[in-house]
């Protein structure tokens, strides 16, 4: 069972607490659900030092990290604590309403740096003191031991300059449902999606949804993504990045894809949403 560790951030009457105890009222400027992200503003008369932001594509696996927050509450504010980054591009399933569907995939880094009810919304930093995540959730089952999420910053950077400017955050949408070639057995590949042997990476479309720019574009059920812009395709992580990373509302996207065994050209005009 995945917990989503609570912060504040829901609270209209936010309270900061700085290193030396000191407390000052923040303004909620935006926040994201689907992230599990906010940006709160505050008076900067006490603020002594700004950390850096980092990149957390360039992290490699085994590479040390650092977590800070507050576990289980001001009592422990500040604790710090070192790991590594056991995993990147993981894709984490999230279930907001709690009803058995999907309603998000969270991309995240994975660490063994430990990570408690509290630290959400802490920071995950590389030995050079530089910000490279978020602390964001855990996976709490009792087989389970030392797997702790944080969003890249890297991801996180373009939704926290959407909710600086508007508050809220607008995403292109394509208007489809998703699933990795990978995880479909290879005799379907063959005889459902007539694939060429030489294709192994991709993403399929499992259904195109009313009134969306993939409908308006032609796009099929079945149709195999495989290049969004000329960049390759291999998997629904590549292709979220690509699409929220790299894309915005109103942008042209052009797809290559397989159909029936042959590669066919898509363009699009993306419209905001919250699905892919």
């Amino acid at each position: 069972m995945l917990q989503t560790i609570t912060s504040s951030r829901t609270r209209k009457d936010l309270k900061i607490t700085f290193d030396d105890g000191t407390k000052v009222d923040g303004k909620l400027i935006g926040s994201d659900m689907w992230t599990d992200l906010a940006v709160v503003e505050i008076d900067a008369t006490n603020v002594k030092t700004v950390i850096t932001f980092g990149d957390s594509d360039a992290l490699k696996r085994g590479e040390p990290v650092i977590a800070i927050g507050n576990p289980l509450g001001l009592g422990f504010a500040g604790s710090v604590t070192m790991g590594i980054v056991s995993g990147k591009d993981r894709s984490i399933p999230i279930d907001f309403d709690k009803n058995g569907s999907i309603d998000w995939q969270a991309d995240v880094l994975q660490t063994d740096a430990a990570i408690n009810p509290g630290n959400s919304g802490g920071a995950l930093i590389n030995l050079a003191g530089q910000l490279v995540g978020i602390n964001s959730m855990k996976i709490t089952e009792e087989t389970v031991e030392g797997i702790g999420l944080a969003i890249p910053i890297n991801i996180a950077i373009p939704i926290i300059k959407d909710l600086e400017k508007t508050g809220t955050v607008n995403r292109p949408t394509m208007g489809v449902s998703l699933l990795n070639l990978r995880d479909v057995p290879s005799s379907q590949q063959q005889e459902v999606l007539k694939l060429p042997n030489t294709v192994k990476d991709g993403v399929i479309v499992t259904q195109v949804f009313n009134n969306t720019p993939a409908e308006t574009a032609g796009v099929q059920q079945y149709d195999v993504i495989v290049e969004m812009d000329g960049k390759k395709i291999d998997d629904m992580v590549g292709l979220r990045k690509h699409l929220y990373n790299e894309k915005e509302v109103g942008d042209v996207m052009k797809m290559k894809v397989y159909r029936d065994g042959k590669l066919v050209d898509v363009e699009m005009v993306l419209k905001d949403g919250n699905t892919f």
